[in-house]
């Protein structure tokens, strides 16, 4: 069944492509705040797909999705045209593809010098339109001038052209201090700009091509928004690990806060691009959410749930990065979105500190939440108890109730030895993927 609904909303999605077509002589498409093309016609110069408004209780980041896909039949003739080809690292695969997909609305191409600074030093885009986190293009090739066309691949599949109009030396060291609050290389972002990427970084517009296979089905924000209702709040959660218990009461119980319309539903949106080196792999977490969603389906909770994949790799910039989760699922539907303690939160290799504090990334997600047009839920802080199931954990304390815990160290020994794992801590068909597939 799932293969069956993936396939549909793949037709439905070649169907909006085709609509320029249909309505050769349409002309306005809304312009977005940011770098958007100037023309009023349906095709930009570079033949590129239009701006798609797109009916929804939320609009998208700026007021349109956008979507890079060339037809089919010049596919051909823009890659042939490329001077280099440039082989896309896990991370560049997943920019790439969330700049054609519309993931990055209002975006459509990495970020030039001005548009990256602007971010930088100010979390917004020239426009003004807030843009917490720069998404740029990287490299050390000195051939690489602006006017280049890049042939963008990833594992024998060519993503995009990409069009450079602007290259500079970053100030790598205020990069980091503004996005990810500081500058030494024991934090793992700051490391990914100071040891991974390239001298220069380089901006221009991108014209998208194909998507590689990943472990996880990776629905468009225009597909996701097909499964989603349009006359409803739609609550986002974003993980990197395993559902266990808690997260699902978390999720679930979202719906029920006091921002959120009664008639709501829950997306649950992992993430699936690369993680942390103590993360579970990819195809093993994918299983773990597939047989989930099958055991809960038809519960209450679970007809309430929509699941999707998103091509993402975490920065775990903290604040900044929870606006940034904010930004992206707008543009795939969501009007809401859940902030938990210390999300996209990292420890110092050395000393094992925390870099942010557990309740930075809620505040500056209620602060920016009017502006940016998504509303923060902060996650409930959830405990177990004997007598009543699951509590917030100042009404178990008041109540007297003895919570119980179990670690994630002492879960994976357990998982290890073959112990039996309470259902109260996690579900029975993730544990049996967990046991079977992760060593």
């Amino acid at each position: 069944l799932r293969s069956q609904h993936l396939a549909k909303i793949r037709i439905r999605s070649t169907m909006l492509r085709a609509l320029p077509f249909l309505c050769a002589s349409a002309t306005a498409y809304m312009v977005t705040p940011g770098r958007m093309p100037t023309r009023s016609s349906s095709w930009s110069a570079n033949s590129q797909q239009p701006l798609i408004s797109m009916v929804s209780k939320q609009v998208p980041h700026g007021g349109t999705l956008v979507d890079l896909f060339v037809p089919d039949t010049e596919k051909a003739d823009v890659a042939a045209s490329a001077d280099f080809t440039i082989e896309l690292n896990d991370r560049q695969s997943c920019d790439v593809q969330l700049i054609c997909n519309g993931g990055f609305s209002p975006l459509t191409g990495f970020l030039t010098e001005e548009e990256y600074n602007s971010v930088v030093s100010e979390m917004k885009l020239p426009s003004g339109l807030i843009f917490s986190l720069p998404v740029v293009m990287d490299t050390s090739d000195d051939k690489i001038v602006v006017g280049s066309k890049l042939l963008l691949t990833y594992q024998g599949t060519d993503m995009a052209l990409m069009t450079v109009t602007s290259k500079w030396v970053p100030d790598k060291p205020l990069e980091c201090l503004n996005c990810y609050g500081t500058a030494t290389i024991e934090h793992p972002g700051v490391r990914m700009v100071a040891m991974e990427r390239g001298t220069s970084y380089i901006g221009g517009s991108i014209q998208g091509l194909d998507v590689p296979v990943r472990d996880f089905p990776c629905a468009t924000p225009a597909e996701t928004r097909e499964m989603l209702p349009d006359d409803a709040d739609v609550v986002a959660f974003q993980c990197r690990n395993p559902v266990h218990r808690a997260h699902y009461e978390l999720f679930t119980r979202a719906l029920d806060a006091p921002n959120v319309d009664e008639n709501a539903v829950v997306l649950v949106h992992p993430t699936c691009g690369p993680t942390q080196e103590e993360d579970i792999p990819g195809p093993v977490r994918f299983k773990t959410y597939e047989v989930l969603q099958d055991e809960t389906k038809d519960t209450t909770a679970g007809k309430k749930t929509k699941w999707a994949y998103l091509p993402y790799s975490m920065h775990m910039a903290g604040p900044r990065e929870a606006i940034h989760h904010m930004m992206i699922r707008k543009n795939f539907g969501c009007t809401h979105f859940i902030i938990g303690r210390d999300m996209a939160g990292s420890k110092s290799s050395v000393t094992g500190d925390d870099f942010y504090g557990a309740f930075e990334a809620q505040d500056l997600a209620k602060e920016k939440a009017d502006e940016l047009g998504v509303q923060a839920v902060p996650s409930l802080n959830l405990v177990y108890t004997a007598e009543e199931d699951y509590l917030v954990a100042d009404e178990a304390k008041e109540k007297g109730y003895e919570v119980k815990k179990l670690s994630g160290t002492k879960f994976r020994k357990m998982l290890r030895e073959g112990e039996e794992i309470p259902e109260w801590f996690a579900f029975k068909s993730v544990v049996e993927v967990l046991r079977a597939e992760w060593k």
